[in-house]
């Protein structure tokens, strides 16, 4: 591995342009090629974002032998395909999520990686925040003593526009698997897997979800309770509750500069701030991962990864969300 990480960015929309200026802030990256579909959108890219070289197909980008690592950053229906592109070229990849969405493409990633000795990892930049890992051992080291609820909601103003990707199906379109993945993850990150899921949706006539709620209960006999919305804006917090304590994060839990460990009605405050967006925070656990020769990320397991695709799945069930036609 040379002395810098050097990157290829695959798809140019907006988190694709977030990704390559958070990028910026980490001094062992390089900002190597952008690949599109088209030449022109590869190019305009470059030009915005200071990418050396521009490549107008997505083979052409995993084939440059001056990139170590691929961001893909299509829209949900095609991380797959660009993901095992990226894979069978040998380079290491960090796939925005949902990995995929269906449950079997990503066990077919994760073999593909597993195989092929090639570094695959989920893009849940939540996961690596400062402050969320922060929360996670202080979870763990039992600070708020053993976990008996976990409260987290993620909804966006509407309504979208007909044409937004949000609520275009084909495109993996809807709450649950754009922003439901969130409170989601919250959830799992400190319970695990549930023993019981219950789950209801208000959906749209283009058939995804635009107002979800999720109850999950588990064998300790702690509980979960998780919304998500395309349709309004909620406080978009977070709260782990234990049987010593509380821990809440406020606005925009999942990538918070700080939160709020409570016992009683003491309250100490923790602060973690940081530049950018905070998507260089998942871009240097891949640099860490790959000097370290690990193929898969502790902090974000593809195991874990695809606990969270089952979970999904089977609220997509209940609710009557179905991506397969």
């Amino acid at each position: 591995m040379s002395d810098r990480i050097r990157w290829g960015i695959l798809s140019t929309g907006a988190i694709a342009a977030t990704f390559a200026e958070d990028l910026k802030l980490l001094p062992d990256a390089q900002l190597a090629a952008v690949g599109s579909r088209t030449a022109e959108s590869a190019e305009r890219f470059a030009a915005a974002h200071g990418v050396a070289r521009a490549h107008g197909s997505w083979r052409a980008l995993v084939e440059d032998p001056d990139v170590d690592a691929i961001y893909v950053a299509t829209p949900h229906n095609a991380h797959y395909e660009a993901s095992m592109l990226a894979l069978r070229a040998g380079k290491a990849v960090l796939c925005e999520k949902p990995l995929t969405l269906a449950v079997s493409e990503a066990e077919e990633m994760a073999a593909v990686a597993r195989s092929g000795g090639v570094f695959l990892m989920e893009a849940m930049w939540m996961r690596c925040i400062p402050a969320i890992r922060r929360i996670v051992e202080l979870v763990r080291e039992g600070a708020i003593g053993d976990v008996v609820a976990v409260h987290a909601d993620f909804g966006i103003q509407g309504p979208l526009p007909e044409d937004s990707r949000l609520r275009d199906r084909k495109l993996g379109g809807g709450a649950l698997y754009d922003v439901g993945i969130y409170p989601v993850t919250f959830a799992h990150l400190f319970l695990g897997a549930p023993a019981t899921v219950q789950a209801w949706a208000r959906m749209s006539e283009g058939g995804v979800d635009e107002n979800t709620g999720m109850l999950f209960g588990y064998d300790s006999g702690a509980v979960a309770a998780l919304t998500c919305s395309l349709l309004g804006d909620t406080p978009r917090t977070g709260s782990i509750t234990g049987t010593l304590g509380r821990i809440d994060v406020q606005r925009d839990f999942f990538h918070p500069h700080g939160f709020t460990l409570w016992r009683g009605d003491e309250p100490r405050e923790f602060d973690l701030p940081y530049e950018g967006k905070g998507y260089q925070f998942e871009a240097a656990e891949v640099h860490r991962c790959l000097r370290e020769g690990l193929l898969d990320s502790p902090v974000v397991p593809i195991a874990e990864t695809l606990d969270i695709l089952r979970l999904l799945a089977e609220v997509s069930g209940l609710v009557g969300l179905d991506y397969s036609s």
